[in-house]
């Protein structure tokens, strides 16, 4: 076989595989903070923590639970409304 056209075929491998790696932290940096908001889940969509007697997430079994968070877009949680009240950075009592 060619040696150029082996030298050549490994540029190429090497040239794709940086690009991907260049790629991320690119797409990594558009993606907004988040974070956790407590009673805004409808039942069984919440993301985690869903207080006893329940593993994570999807195990809220009521709508709007106060220990059953979902992550939201960073500054958000508090301005979520519910027909149970708004949301919460920290587990609400309900």
């Amino acid at each position: 076989m060619n040696t150029s056209l082996i030298a050549g075929a490994a540029g190429l491998a090497f040239a794709a595989m940086t690009a991907g790696v260049v790629a991320d932290p690119a797409s990594a940096q558009k993606r907004p903070e988040m974070e956790k908001c407590y009673g805004v889940a409808k039942a069984g969509e919440n993301d985690c923590s869903a207080g006893p007697g329940t593993s994570c997430a999807g195990t809220s079994t009521t709508d709007y639970q106060g220990n059953a968070w979902t992550l939201v877009k960073k500054g958000s949680c508090e301005e979520i409304s519910t027909p149970k009240g708004k949301g919460s950075l920290t587990p609400i009592k309900r």
